[in-house]
């Protein structure tokens, strides 16, 4: 059996325990199940005196002025698209379109691109308005709430597309068989999605049904297709199964893509998908979200994805799956409870 491989987003996040979170290189070593010679080799490559930490940083720094860059740009595009003839008409027509929009762009730049002076448009918002158009308001308040809590999901559904990549659907073959005999004969997958200030930070996890842990994971800030083939490779990279492996997921557009479909193909797994509109299907997936979410999330706003990318690592890494315990394995967390049955299977 070859040895295990981690991902570049593993190890950046083990040497972060150490580094900016105080742990030992022995506590992180044991809590994740590797060697103290092999986190000592990933925080010379990844710690702060690191070369690649500070290529990294620098280019982050100038991805993130290129970002800046660019959204002022396609802002201001998107302004001047959308408020097409507004330019021409009375000031207190382009004050209304500034109000009106002021919940998808920031009120200074939309005064800017529409020549007008934000004190005079701040004065004119003090002026009384009708009972209809408070009401108005009102409800688009609520209806932007309810949007934000979706997930950003609710809101017009187009037509099904005639034309396009088809997807792949596959049967159920799970049939909520969630307590195996052994590790690694069934995995479920799903997605989350977690506030910050900066946006969305989404997650995917894969977890062993057998011991209920957190074998792969991933966290970006889109919810592409790469986000759960980069978690599916860390499970495999982890566990290097030597059998068939049963992978359940539900019926998202990431898990029906030819791309997963590949993967799951090339690397000897067999695919299970949850019926459509029942959720039940993947309820193991689904009560650990809750469980992240109930213990670490609760209600709090993470100031940026990486603040949130941190706390959600020592959540599965340095908590669920070596320190907290589960009615389902016999009130152990996930690794003791897996080393206790190899260490039943050697003495058989």
């Amino acid at each position: 059996m070859s040895s295990k491989r981690y991902p570049e987003e593993f190890k950046i996040e083990a040497v972060k325990q150490v580094v900016d979170r105080g742990h030992s290189v022995s506590s992180v070593a044991t809590r994740l199940d590797i060697t103290t010679h092999s986190l000592y080799a990933w925080i010379k490559k990844y710690g702060p005196d690191s070369s690649t930490n500070k290529e990294q940083l620098d280019a982050q720094a100038g991805i993130r002025r290129l970002q800046k860059e660019l959204k002022r740009v396609t802002d201001e595009r998107d302004i001047f698209k959308k408020s097409r003839g507004v330019l021409r008409k009375a000031v207190r027509l382009r004050y209304a379109f500034i109000r009106d929009n002021s919940c998808c762009w920031p009120d200074r730049l939309l005064c800017r691109v529409l020549n007008v002076h934000p004190s005079g448009f701040y004065t004119w918002l003090q002026q009384p308005h009708s009972l209809r158009l408070q009401a108005d308001l009102r409800l688009t308040g609520q209806i932007k709430q309810f949007w934000l809590e979706s997930g950003c999901v609710y809101g017009y559904r187009s037509p099904r597309a005639r034309k396009g990549e088809a997807s792949i659907v596959i049967p159920h073959r799970l049939l909520r068989q969630f307590n195996p005999e052994a590790p690694d004969e069934r995995w479920v997958t799903d997605i989350t999605y977690i506030r910050t200030h900066e946006g969305w930070l989404y997650l995917t996890v894969v977890v062993d049904l057998f011991s209920r842990k957190v074998i792969g994971w991933s966290m970006q800030s889109r919810m592409t297709k790469d986000i759960v083939l980069n978690a599916l490779l860390m499970a495999v990279w982890r566990r290097n199964p030597q059998k068939q492996v049963l992978v359940h997921s539900d019926q998202g557009s990431q898990y029906t893509s030819h791309e997963w479909q590949s993967f799951l193909k090339s690397h000897g797994l067999e695919g299970s998908m949850s019926r459509r509109g029942n959720c039940h299907d993947n309820a193991v997936a689904e009560s650990f979200f809750q469980l992240l979410k109930r213990e670490r999330i609760k209600k709090k706003i993470y100031g940026t994805r990486e603040e949130a990318r941190s706390d959600i690592f020592d959540y599965i890494e340095m908590f669920y799956n070596s320190k907290r315990r589960h009615g389902s394995s016999d009130q152990m967390p996930p690794t003791e409870y897996e080393k206790q049955y190899y260490q039943r299977l050697g003495s058989v």
